[in-house]
């Protein structure tokens, strides 16, 4: 592949300051992960770095105390440069608000994977699912950590030379898969079926990534609902996704129907937050690293329906977020039944949908749905089918899946 202009690398790359010291390795570099984000402009002496990075001298960056750190700068253009990849647009889906400029960019700090890597907890013989492990940075920090990783990535070119530089351990394992689209519960479960379990613990799995900012609320969507296989999921997202989903208060206009689900199937905890000036090139946004603890199965909270009915309840409340309830969810029974559950919630009769709680909402549920057929009575006059929430969708195209995505999976949105 040719390399690319030299005024896009102009454009794309950031300066090295003149004065660093530099150091000839006699190996290989690790490289990094990539997220995505918007370019910026950098100055004319970026020319200068990619010159360096591929005129065949391998370089790092001396870290405190003399000692190089592997993850750095150059490491991640010579990588990149071996296969001849470049930061550059997404695979398939890009940025609603940033189409045109929607680029990857490159995990700069080994210290951030270290910390994804400790938020969950992760021990010798742990299972870890990490979704486009880039070039592999984390994926190193993570086998060294004694974890069995399955890397899901899209990019053929990227998953080869990530397959490449683990080809001798038989701790990784690599899927040239799109994750939105892969059976990843069946993979999952397919992979912890074959390895003996040391512990009760080690009968979950746990993801960690650093994904693509394009696709986090797709990952959030699809794996919130799997405590039966994942004990804990640790992303690195976008800051304002992740105040979003972790801080949002009642009342306020940042309150969404995701963050009942959020609360529904986990415990969310904000780990920290990550200035935009660790990533190559520099996008347009800092992140955050947040963990979620999946509750399993049997410590949902307790609907009288299904959980996808329970969903459908939350969804239509939110549809009209400024009415009040009793107008809202006025298809599902009557105004007075409305204000009398509302009653018996201890909230007032005019309540609106960012008044309530995660609590508030099922409590709600449960009393103003007496027998989950009331309602696929009424929704058959109003063109709504309601079946049962699957416990492991795959997305084979049958109606119950089309109503689950639509009603289950469309209201957690950011």
């Amino acid at each position: 592949m040719n390399s690319p202009p030299l005024l896009l690398l102009q454009q794309s790359l950031p300066p090295i300051s003149p004065t660093e010291n530099l150091i000839q390795l006699k190996s290989p570099l690790t490289v990094h992960n990539s997220t995505p984000g918007a370019r910026t402009p950098a100055s004319s002496s970026s020319s200068l770095c990619y010159i360096r990075a591929c005129s065949g001298k391998t370089t790092r960056r001396v870290g405190r105390g003399g000692r190089g750190n592997p993850d750095d700068y150059h490491a991640t253009l010579t990588a990149l440069n071996s296969k001849g990849r470049f930061p550059r647009k997404s695979l398939g889906q890009v940025l609603r608000q940033c189409v045109e400029d929607s680029m990857w960019h490159y995990m700069l700090d080994s210290e951030i994977n270290e910390q994804l890597t400790a938020a969950a907890n992760v021990g010798e013989g742990d299972v870890v699912l990490e979704i486009g492990p880039g070039t592999g940075s984390l994926t190193n920090v993570l086998i060294s950590a004694g974890a069995i990783v399955l890397a899901i990535e899209k990019d053929p070119h990227m998953a080869t030379l990530v397959s490449e530089r683990f080809s001798e351990t038989e701790r990784f394992k690599v899927l040239k898969e799109d994750f939105v689209k892969c059976h990843i519960h069946s993979h999952m479960s397919s992979l912890l079926a074959s390895i003996e379990p040391s512990s009760a613990d080690s009968r979950y799995a746990k993801v960690v990534a650093n994904i693509p900012f394009n696709i986090s609320t797709d990952v959030v969507k699809q794996l919130l609902p799997m405590g039966d296989i994942f004990s804990e999921v640790v992303l690195l997202l976008q800051e304002e996704t992740a105040l979003r989903l972790v801080e949002s208060s009642l009342r306020t206009s940042e309150y969404r129907p995701i963050n009942i689900f959020v609360n529904f199937y986990s415990d969310p905890q904000l780990i920290c937050k990550v200035p935009r000036t660790k990533f190559f090139p520099q996008p347009n946004v800092d992140a955050a690293v947040v963990k979620f603890k999946l509750k399993q199965p049997a410590h949902y909270p307790s609907v009288s329906s299904t959980k996808s009915f329970f969903s459908m309840v939350v969804n239509s409340a939110f549809n009209g977020k400024r009415k009040m309830l009793r107008r809202s969810l006025q298809h599902i029974c009557t105004p007075m039944e409305i204000e009398n559950a509302l009653g018996n919630v201890g909230r007032p009769a005019t309540s609106r949908p960012e008044e309530l709680s995660m609590d508030d909402f099922v409590k709600l549920h449960n009393l103003i749905v007496k027998r989950p057929q009331q309602f696929v009575e009424k929704a058959g006059q109003n063109s709504i089918e309601v079946f049962p929430a699957r416990a492991n969708w795959k997305g084979n195209g049958s109606l119950a899946d089309l109503f689950f995505k639509k009603w289950f999976l469309g209201p957690l949105a950011v």
